[in-house]
């Protein structure tokens, strides 16, 4: 009789039976001579199956163990197909399937604009298990979710399996990646992160599936509020290769994490000299191209692209909104609407629900400061200074310096001031995008 699994796959089949069988032992707290006792098999025999060593398990050996761990029915049935897929009845997802699928992340739908020494560095910390939860955080539109795409595909590109799950209502700027058998397990993944489905089953289950290799979960766009870290600190003890990449407005703030400040483009100012190799200007020049290809970059378009990729601080969003204005007006008539007045250009004329989710979700972030942040906001934008210090803060709240720094660390992780420097000393902007929708957000504070 032959099983249908080659000699390797059977191997693998059986190293995931003891996984899962050694998750459910070490999960309630039990040693193997303890187990022996419990479920009346040899210690020999319990050590064998968590190596792997035991080809063929009988039924009755795993219905012991099932009874001397105590399991429920749906991880009684999980260990029950494990033994069936050692037989060669390939049901399910097992770990030979990582091998073989390598689920890939979404592709991007457009290229990306600079970005290599963020992405080099997300990509080697998780590669090498440095850092095994990375937060990247920023103002939305900010490009998280096109880092992480990179990051994901660079990983991919270095034998990484790559489960992906992008939040309902998150923008998903990228091409779904194919359904498979892994999509499942990847939203069981995310359920289980948000609290959802039993603990004590599905945890022993991933181990079965994912094993010891290095694997990467994305959840994009997700509220960090919503995930429970003492389910992750279970799934980071059970699967030792597991990399957990989050993108989010806010981070999550737990032990363990390493939070990613995603900045917007660099975008410097032209008074000192117009840079057309600029991020911020590059990334604008070829949404342009998208809309006017028509239009020449001579010394006088740069110098417009180079003021308002400024102006809007080269946040790509609203750099990619403002372009779209082009299909009806000239460079030189959007450049002077930026310098003006901004807000009316966040609206992009060819996705007006993206134009609107970018300011709803500032104005979201805004309004989720604390009072004192809002009125700091509302001054910095009242005094119409192009870039402040920390001294600046320490006058206009009339706070201790530590307050102060505290307050402008916090700005910067929620993306509505980006740092840089003025004649050599740190220096921090408030982002256009958000000057332009400030005001109605921080008048009522103000008046109260």
């Amino acid at each position: 009789m032959t099983t249908g699994l080659s000699p390797e796959d059977t191997v693998t089949a059986t190293a995931a039976l003891g996984t899962l069988i050694r998750g459910h032992r070490l999960r309630i707290g039990l040693t193997q001579q303890e187990l022996a006792d419990l479920s009346t098999i040899s210690v020999r025999a319990i050590r064998d199956l968590e190596k792997g060593k035991a080809q063929r398990p009988r039924a009755d050996t795993i219905r012991l163990i099932a009874d001397g761990l105590r399991l429920g029915p749906r991880a009684r049935t999980a260990l029950e197909d494990a033994v069936r897929r050692g037989h060669g009845h390939r049901g399910g997802v097992g770990p030979g399937d990582l091998a073989a699928e390598r689920p890939a992340p979404p592709v991007p739908l457009h290229p990306l604009i600079e970005r290599a020494a963020e992405t080099t560095v997300l990509t080697e910390e998780l590669r090498s298990g440095t850092e095994r939860l990375i937060t990247v955080v920023g103002l939305s539109g900010v490009g998280k979710t096109r880092l992480a795409l990179e990051a994901a595909a660079r990983l991919h590109d270095a034998g990484f399996p790559v489960l992906w799950h992008t939040a309902p209502g998150a923008v998903a700027d990228c091409l779904p990646a194919c359904d498979g058998r892994l999509a499942a397990l990847t939203a069981d993944c995310a359920a289980f992160l948000h609290g959802d489905g039993q603990a004590d089953d599905l945890a022993p289950d991933l181990a079965g599936v994912l094993g010891d290799r290095p694997v990467l979960l994305v959840l994009d766009g997700v509220d960090t509020a919503l995930l429970d870290f003492h389910r992750l600190s279970r799934l980071l003890r059970e699967l030792p290769g597991l990399r957990l990449l989050v993108t989010a407005d806010e981070p999550w703030n737990v032990p363990g994490e390493r939070l990613f400040l995603l900045s917007p483009l660099e975008a410097p100012d032209p008074s000192d000299g117009i840079r057309p190799d600029a991020p911020a200007a590059r990334f604008f020049l070829s949404r342009l191209r998208h809309v006017r290809p028509d239009i020449v970059p001579d010394e006088r378009v740069l110098a417009d692209i180079a003021w308002v990729s400024h102006r809007l601080d080269g946040h790509p969003l609203a750099l990619a909104a403002a372009a779209s204005w082009l299909t009806v007006c000239d460079l030189t008539t959007l450049r002077g609407i930026v310098e003006s007045d901004p807000a009316p250009l966040l609206d992009h004329l060819a996705d007006g629900r993206s134009g609107s989710r970018l300011r709803e979700r500032v104005a979201r972030t805004l309004a989720a400061l604390p009072d004192g942040h809002r009125r700091l906001i509302g001054a910095l934008c009242a005094a119409n200074e192009d870039a402040f210090v920390l001294e600046d803060v320490v006058r206009l709240t009339d706070m201790p310096l530590p307050h102060c720094g505290r307050m402008v660390r916090d700005l910067l992780v929620s993306g509505v001031i980006r740092s840089g420097t003025d004649g050599g000393r740190s220096a921090f902007r408030v982002l256009g995008v958000v000057r332009a929708l400030a005001a109605d957000t921080t008048a009522g504070t103000a008046a109260a």
